[in-house]
């Protein structure tokens, strides 16, 4: 891989140094923020100039970069983020596409494409985004690193624009899994606590079943390397047995959570499109109008619908357990593949059916960069019980050590 600049890389918005306030467990780490999250003094684009141009500077820190600040990491940028990050493919409209150095020819993912290519490219040492439908473990996956998306709203909100606020959250992206596990302490503000031992590893065969076949044959090598260690128990599960009715990730998607987002973005952003007018990319004017035009309702049963699969995936996951499959169907699509609406329908598809799984059932998941397909990265997944944030982090450090033998 060749080396990268702040200006070769293309991950940036604006470059600029903040010096931490404190000293603390992450001194001498560096980080970069995902453009849709506040710094004082800077405006916050939302991956969109028209939205740039049209809302003043933050008049302060959002909580999560103050907590970063606190702890001793210094900030030295801003990262581009996909339009209104409504996208999980890493092509911006009005910032181009950040560099996926590990596949320099391929997208990085979206829509926190900035902060992905900025770790994968070794200009930050972490990096801050957002994930709703995948915005950080997707990229994480595209680009060759460790991405978590945390349990909803353990982290604060403040500070981020909205999107969907009932599944969207802050999420981190890392190339060390110390470092990961040291900037997620902080940020969920972690008590220390001794975290059980992993008991039995779910292997989600829902996802397994989306992913292209060379995806499935690069991971069961994978899945094999996790059977040598001692004393995990590995069993392949289908998303019925574990909510006890017949239901697939397809099903989540178009039913639960492809509506309730609808409803929501379009409430977040709504106004000021209808306000303002913005020029937008057609991926982008395509979703909005989906949005707008979307028949609200049919939000109350996905609701409802949501809160019994939440429920069902809680009381069947035990502590010590974990759901492992892949964090994306597919390798990075080559730039500019995804103009092909047939292409680009089914990326979403099938991609947004196994991250909602996580959103519906509100788990915290981290993308492990494992293996690669045609000389891309590909990620596998591992998502814990609701709230269980800190053994996953321990149980990740365990398991991807196995895949640095």
């Amino acid at each position: 891989m060749q080396n990268y600049n702040f200006d070769s890389c293309n991950a940036f918005v604006t470059p600029f140094t903040i010096n931490p306030k404190l000293s603390g467990k992450l001194d001498n780490l560096t980080f970069a923020v995902k453009d849709n999250i506040d710094i004082a003094g800077y405006k916050t684009s939302y991956g969109s100039k028209p939205w740039l141009n049209s809302h003043p500077p933050a008049v302060s820190h959002a909580t999560c970069v103050e907590q970063l600040l606190n702890a001793g990491a210094c900030c030295v940028g801003k990262t581009i983020s996909d339009e209104l990050t409504c996208s999980l493919d890493g092509e911006s409209h009005f910032y181009g596409t950040p560099i996926n150095p590990r596949a320099p020819e391929r997208i990085p993912g979206g829509s926190s494409s900035g902060s992905a290519s900025a770790v994968a490219c070794g200009l930050v040492d972490f990096a801050i985004g957002t994930d709703c439908a995948g915005s950080t473990r997707v990229p994480a996956s595209h680009c060759g690193i460790l991405g978590m998306r945390p349990t909803i709203h353990r982290i604060s909100e403040s500070g981020v624009l909205p999107f969907a606020p009932s599944s969207s959250t802050v999420g981190i992206v890392a190339n060390n899994v110390t470092v990961l596990e040291k900037v997620m302490t902080v940020l969920l503000a972690s008590p220390e606590a001794e975290q059980p031992p992993i008991n039995t590893l779910y292997l989600l065969e829902d996802a397994f079943s989306i992913a292209d076949p060379e995806v499935n044959t690069a991971l069961q090598e994978c899945i094999l390397q996790l059977k040598k260690i001692k004393n995990i128990k590995i069993s392949s599960i289908t998303l019925s047995d574990t909510v006890g009715e017949k239901t697939n990730l397809e099903w989540w998607l178009e039913n639960i959570f492809g509506v309730i987002q609808c409803v929501e973005i379009w409430n977040a952003v709504g106004a000021w499109i209808e306000a303002y007018q913005p020029e937008m990319g057609p991926r982008i004017q395509d979703s909005m109008n989906h949005f707008k035009q979307f028949d609200r309702s049919t939000l109350n049963h996905a609701l409802s619908l949501r809160e019994k699969m939440f429920s069902k995936i809680a009381a069947f996951t035990k502590p010590g357990d974990l759901f492992c499959f892949p964090t994306v169907p597919m390798i990075a699509p080559l730039k500019k593949e995804l103009d092909d609406q047939q292409k680009c329908r089914d990326y979403y598809k099938r991609t947004m059916s196994i991250t909602s799984f996580a959103g519906v059932a509100r788990l915290p998941e981290i993308s492990m960069p494992v293996t690669k397909v045609k000389n891309a990265p590909l990620g596998l997944s591992l998502a814990a019980a609701h709230h269980q944030d800190e053994f996953l982090l321990a149980a990740t450090k365990k398991l991807f050590a196995s895949f640095l033998l």
